[in-house]
Order: C-alpha cells, then structure tokens, then sequence
C-alpha cells in the first residue's frame, strides 16, 4: 500500500487530556477531521469549547481568521461510544501511561477499525513492541509521541516497533508533516529518543551535586550563562517536577539494565519524599514566589585584590594563549617564565581532570594553583569557571577571582571537580548522543533534530560535539573514567572511531 493510497484524512483520538486536546487542536486547523472520545463524555465534549476559546484568542492576536477557526470546530466530533472511531484512517491513544490499560484500549479499537486503520500509542515510556504485541495486527501499531504543550512543541517521535510495517510509519511521519510538526523516527527503546538523549544534563548536573563541587544554583548558572543552555539542570528538573522526571530517570536506567550513565540520584530520591516536586508545589531546588518565580540565590561578589603577577600553564597550548588573551586584555601583568616565579598566581587549564591532578602532574605550587575552564569560548560577559583546590589558599583563590571578573564578567569559583561542571555536563550530552547512533537508534540527523527541538538545547549533541572537537571530548571522558574509576564516563565507540579518524560525528559509515 503507498502512502497516497494510505494517506489520513479522518484521525481518531481516545483522550480528553491536555495531550489529546494539544493533537486535536493542531490536527483540526491542519485540516483533518477529528473524533475525540473519552471515557468522561463530559470531558470529550467540552474540548469544543476549550478550543472555541483558544480560536478566539488566536484571532484577537492575528494567527487565525474567524472562517478558519469555524471550519476547524466544524471537523471536530466529540464522541460519546468509542465505535463511533470506525471510520477513522488513524487512531492515536493518549490515555493513562498504564500498558494493561493501553493494550485492552489497543484490542478494543482493532474490533471497530478498518483493517488498514493505523493504531498509534503517545505513551513517552512504554515499549511499543509490547503494545503491538498485544494486537492481532501488530504491524500497524507505532509509536506517535507528542510533547507537551503540543502545539509549542514541534518535534514528534515516531516510533517503529519491532513488528511495525515500513509503510506505517512513512504514513505517520507525513501525518506529522501534514500538522505543521516535525518527525524525527527512533528505533524502540527505552526513552526512544529525546528521553534517552536528555540524561547527560541531568544525572551528571545531580552527580555533580553529590560531590559537594558547587550549589544547585551555581551549577545552573554554569550551564545557563557559560555553556549557553537556556536552563541548568535543577531550573529543568524543577520545570518537569521531581514526581515525573525521577521516576523516569529510574525507569530508563533499569531498562537499560542499570548502565551507568543512566545511573539516577539519592538527591532526587530524598526530595521526591519530602515533596520539593518545584514549581508546581512552591518549592524543588529554588524556593517560589507568589508569582511563580524563584526567590534570588545569592552570589559571591568579585574580590578587589589582583594578583601582582600570572603564570599560566603550557600543558594545553590553545587554552594557555586563549587565557593570556584575557589577562593581557585585563591589563593585568603576565608572567612569562619558563616556571611560575615564587609571587605569582598560577593557572592550569586541564580537560577532564582536576585542579589537584593538574597542579600536582606539572609540579606547581598547589597553594597558588587555579584552574580555569578553557572548553568554550571566553567570550566577554560569558561566564568563566575557577577550581580551587583543596591546598588553594583563600588569597590565591580571591585574586583568580578578581582577575577574571575584572572586565565585568560574572565568574563562579567551584570546589575541586575532574572536569569543572560544563566540561561534565556537555561530555555526557555529546556521549550519550554518540551512543544513540552506535546503537542505530536513529540517524545523526535525527538525534540533533529531536535534542534542539525537543530539549531546547543551543545544539544537538553530535553537532555540539563537533562545534568543541570531538578530540576534546574523547579526552574529558577518558581523563574523567580514569580519575573516577566510574564505567559512566566510557566513551561511546562511535565517539572514539571518529575523534581518531579526524571526521565529524554525524558521519554515517557507508
């Protein structure tokens, strides 16, 4: 069957929830007509008016006209008997995440359907293998996971089952195409795609905290200001509340049979118990105002002492000339011995390791020994990252600090850390990223696509591995493997092949 013979006009939709109207509304002004049902009928039938109002709103600011709002309300079809979805071309479930339940709605609907009806879960965890499996035609059931609020979110996965036919889901990527949405397809696996791809950020940002190197705020403010995401870890874990995003940060690292870098946190354990769920209840890793917004985290103000003099490290040609660069742009006065004279403040540039590791492999002071993270761009008013180490004394640290706030730029001191908080965090995304492609669970492409518009982050992860050197990376995780002993820093093979080889990690082999 082609997709033209196979194409959907008529879409069914079991679900009154904010995912089931969010695939209504965007599926109605894409033109298709809709039949909603509920088990509540009182909940089917006020989608109709939910979305009249919605319309109403969107017309006032211009992004809908009146006559289209009405032939869109004019397509939909509350339902009040779930085999009134007969003359669907497609069906999407999007009801509790109970697999018991989805499978008995699942055999349900293949006794009302067409035989070339498409069936399509929204679940965001559930094996769409053992949906399918669940069914007499398994081969037309997939996975169609929205995101939410669906109709700002615009990347849907569609998922193949081990069973799903080739021509299901060509049909249901156009559907998605069709709804002014963008497709990406994933293999099934636990977290499909954009779940699995956004563990780096997390797990890491909370292993971080475990080890005592920097606050929940600091560490955000790392990754927000410095490394240019839109959210830190604990702003996002806050955003998603701690009752969702623990239990699936538990149930994807036992379905990938307890691999490490999946590995979840006490922190999140704990606070789940004490109900700190964030924004929702008031208080997560921020306290909230009254208006939603959480209450300011103090920050250490810049010292005003500079050092009389600074030596920087040779160990990292690059970052050592891009360190100098700002001191020298400070007017603050180098150092240029082939050593560090007694009075001068040294700094060390290390990638993966920690400031204690560096201090002591190039035979420095470790009483006047800094490091400074050197992976990105020292742009002015970017963040910049200092580690002391547990030997820094308070004057050495001070003046670090103030030299490199001096220009007006914000700069955090953390405590000793192998590979700071950004290098950590941006290693694990680009890794995990790498592993999604070692596995074939979806193309470069489509890891990149479902990461930027899913996550919201500055890049995907094989391109923002690229952007920093996939070399650079490789290095972070090894130094960070080797420092720690832990099995979650093993860098992915395809990482490692394409790092050596000197090719960009979007590269497929042939």
């Amino acid at each position: 069957m082609t997709t033209s013979e196979n194409s959907i006009h008529t879409l069914g939709i079991v679900g009154a929830g904010a995912m089931g109207r969010g695939i209504g509304q965007i599926a109605l002004l894409a033109g298709l007509h809709v039949y909603l049902y509920d088990n509540n009928a009182e909940a089917a039938a006020g989608v109709r008016a939910t979305l009249a109002a919605l319309f109403e709103r969107m017309i006032a600011k211009g992004r809908l006209t009146q006559d289209d709002a009405d032939a869109a309300l004019a397509r939909l079809k509350p339902c009040a008997a779930l085999d009134e979805l007969s003359v669907c071309d497609a069906v999407i479930e999007a009801i509790v995440e109970k697999i018991e339940i989805k499978c008995a709605l699942l055999q349900q609907l293949e006794t009302i359907v067409s035989p070339v009806c498409l069936l399509a879960s929204n679940t965001s965890s559930l094996s769409i293998t053992a949906l399918a499996a669940a069914c007499k035609l398994p081969e037309r059931v997939a996975g169609l996971h929205f995101f939410n609020p669906v109709p700002l979110m615009k990347v849907v996965e569609v998922i193949d089952g081990l069973r799903t036919a080739p021509q299901t889901t060509e049909t249901l990527l156009q559907l998605v195409r069709t709804m002014g949405h963008t497709p990406v397809r994933a293999k099934d696996m636990p977290g499909f795609l954009v779940n699995h791809a956004g563990r780096g950020m997390n797990t890491e940002g909370l292993r971080i905290a475990s080890e005592g190197v920097a606050s929940f705020a600091d560490i955000d403010r790392i990754m927000r200001e410095q490394a240019g995401f839109k959210l830190g870890p604990f702003e996002l874990l806050d955003l998603t509340a701690l009752d969702v995003s623990h239990p699936v940060m538990e149930s994807i690292y036992h379905q990938f049979y307890e691999e490490p870098r999946f590995r979840p946190s006490p922190i999140t354990a704990i606070r789940l118990a004490g109900g700190l769920l964030g924004r929702k209840t008031g208080a997560g890793f921020y306290t909230y105002g009254d208006d939603g917004r959480p209450l300011p985290s103090p920050e250490l103000l810049a010292p005003f002492t500079l050092p009389a003099r600074t030596w920087v490290s040779r160990a990292q040609p690059a970052a050592h000339d891009a360190v100098r660069e700002v001191i020298r742009a400070s007017g603050a006065q180098l150092d240029d011995g082939e050593h560090p004279s007694p009075d001068s403040l040294i700094v060390v540039t290390p990638f993966g390791l920690d400031a204690t590791s560096a201090a002591v492999g190039e035979h420095l002071d470790p009483t006047r020994t800094v490091a400074i993270d050197a992976l990105l761009p020292f742009a002015h008013g970017r963040r910049r990252t200092l580690m002391t180490n547990p030997a820094t004394t308070h004057v050495s640290s001070d003046a670090a600090h103030a030299l490199f706030a001096s220009d007006g730029t914000p700069v955090t001191v953390i405590r000793d850390s192998a590979g700071f908080v950004a290098q950590r965090v941006i290693a694990m995304i680009v890794n995990i990223g790498c592993d999604i492609a070692q596995q074939r669970i979806a193309t470069p492409q489509d890891i990149d696509l479902a990461v930027t518009l899913g996550l919201g982050y500055p890049m995907g992860p094989l391109a923002l591995g690229d952007a920093l050197g996939a070399a650079q990376i490789l290095l972070i995780l090894r130094n960070l493997q080797a420092l720690s002993g832990d099995p979650r820093y093993r860098p992915s093979p395809w990482l490692m092949r394409r790092a050596q080889l000197g090719l960009s990690l979007t590269v497929e082999e042939a």
